[in-house]
């Protein structure tokens, strides 16, 4: 079932769980995706970069809605950092029910203006924003960007950033970075950090970069009160290493010899993001 980010969210805040955005680089990455959340009966945010988005072409979204209104999962269809105007004008007229303007590298007072006027947009569209305060760190160049340092995110700013620019969701910087980390590399997220946040603020909490962070850490941050996390990294690696052992085979050349193994370890990895998110078995909050 198809619905706006801010709707599969009010359940996720007063149920104490966090909903798991994956992000969709190929059509079978969805098709994986939406048949773990059917199966763990959980519901979804399908994310898709801009260079995603770029790659895939509009008709990506059309697929997304096709899955969605075909199955009884309560989905959302979300731009993952968009990067400027153009990007999420694009996707307003895809059809996406949700959309990220990232303006988190600009200064304070810039991004408040930048993001306030894609609020405006959109809700006049009956799209849900989110926006990013701090700086997300980036592991190892990957795709989605994120900064060499990471800035924390000062929960007074998070406050006044929320009353200035009326987002529905606000992405929160606590030492996570996008990719896969280092060998060897041990993250440690600032729950003081987002505790003081939550105390601050009433909308729900984003985590970024939330692949390779130890279990534990990424469970204690939704009991702390994170009610979406972003997983690109985890499951592409799971998708690709598989692949690379299937194409060992010369003989292999049909998609549908080459893909079903991929997207079963891709899928196993999702399905332990969603258990680990307390997202499984929460389609019962929702009237379907």
């Amino acid at each position: 079932m198809l619905m706006t980010m801010k709707d599969l969210l009010v359940p996720a805040s007063e149920q104490g769980f966090a909903i798991p955005a994956f992000n969709i680089s190929s059509w079978q990455f969805l098709k994986g995706i939406v048949e773990c959340c059917e199966e763990k009966k959980a519901p979804v945010i399908i994310a898709i970069h801009p260079n995603e988005l770029s790659f895939q072409g509009d008709e990506i979204v059309d697929a997304c809605k096709a899955f969605a209104n075909r199955s009884h999962v309560p989905m959302a269809i979300h731009l993952d950092h968009g990067g400027n105007m153009q990007q999420i004008l694009r996707a307003l007229r895809a059809g996406f029910t949700s959309v990220m303007i990232d303006a988190s590298s600009k200064p304070f007072e810039e991004n408040i203006a930048i993001t306030k006027q894609v609020v405006e947009i959109a809700h006049s569209m009956g799209v849900t924003v989110e926006a990013e305060l701090g700086t997300i760190g980036t592991a190892d160049n990957n795709n989605e960007g994120g900064a060499n340092q990471i800035i924390y995110t000062n929960p007074e700013d998070a406050e006044k950033f929320i009353a200035a620019t009326g987002i529905d969701a606000l992405a929160v910087a606590i030492g996570t970075s996008h990719g896969i980390y280092p060998k060897g590399f041990e993250p440690h997220l600032r729950f003081d950090i987002l505790q003081e946040i939550k105390k601050r603020v009433n909308i729900p909490l984003v985590l970024h970069g939330g692949s390779a962070n130890p279990d534990e850490e990424i469970a204690q941050s939704v009991k702390l009160g994170i009610n979406k996390i972003n997983i690109s990294s985890d499951i592409k690696d799971a998708f690709y290493q598989r692949l690379r052992i299937t194409l060992e085979d010369k003989k292999v050349r049909e998609p549908n010899e080459l893909y079903p193994a991929s997207i079963e370890a891709m899928k196993k990895v999702a399905c332990h993001k969603i258990d680990l998110f307390d997202a499984a078995d929460k389609m019962k909050y929702y009237k379907l």
